[in-house]
């Protein structure tokens, strides 16, 4: 196995989750490089790979398809925070995550779809017809939140929408 290749496997190993860019950018490898390597690597076995909002993820063996979807929601900084928000207290309101994350409720919005879509919350509403937030599998969420935290250039994007987000309401 070439050097690249094991440097690549090392650092999906001590990095779960990873997306595509993240890891050429990490390793400082090209792009067609990263492409050729990864290949071998799936082939070889032992290289698993989830598909989340159109960014491929990868992981070392020995994750599920529900541990891969949540830990790759789990590197975006909004997503993280609505599950903090949802761990830290059960249920919170799309309007209250909104508020707390200095988001706008569509950007919540939007969020809680994807991780309504990926088995990892599911909605549900009030007595006035408020939409909240319930993890599915709140422990094995905290346990998985240990293991990741967003890379600089998912919370730069995450930033960024927040600022435009922020223009947009003035």
């Amino acid at each position: 196995m070439s050097e690249v290749r094991r440097a690549i496997r090392r650092h999906i190993e001590s990095n779960p989750g990873v997306h595509f860019n993240e890891l050429a950018r990490n390793l400082g490898i090209a792009t067609g490089q990263a492409q050729y390597h990864l290949r071998r690597l799936r082939r070889a076995g032992g290289l698993d790979t989830a598909k989340v909002r159109d960014r491929t993820h990868y992981f070392p063996e020995g994750y599920d398809p529900w541990e891969q979807r949540t830990i790759a929601l789990l590197r975006r900084e909004t997503v993280r925070g609505i599950i903090v928000a949802a761990l830290e207290e059960p249920e919170p309101s799309a309007a209250d995550l909104a508020t707390d994350l200095d988001v706008a409720r569509s950007t919540v919005s939007w969020h809680v779809s994807t991780l309504v879509d990926a088995g990892v919350a599911e909605k549900c509403y009030d007595e006035h017809g408020r939409s909240h937030i319930r993890l599915t599998r709140p422990d094995e969420t905290r346990r998985l939140l240990d293991e990741v935290s967003p890379s600089a250039p998912d919370r730069l994007v995450d930033r960024f929408t927040r600022l435009v987000d922020d223009a947009l309401l003035e």
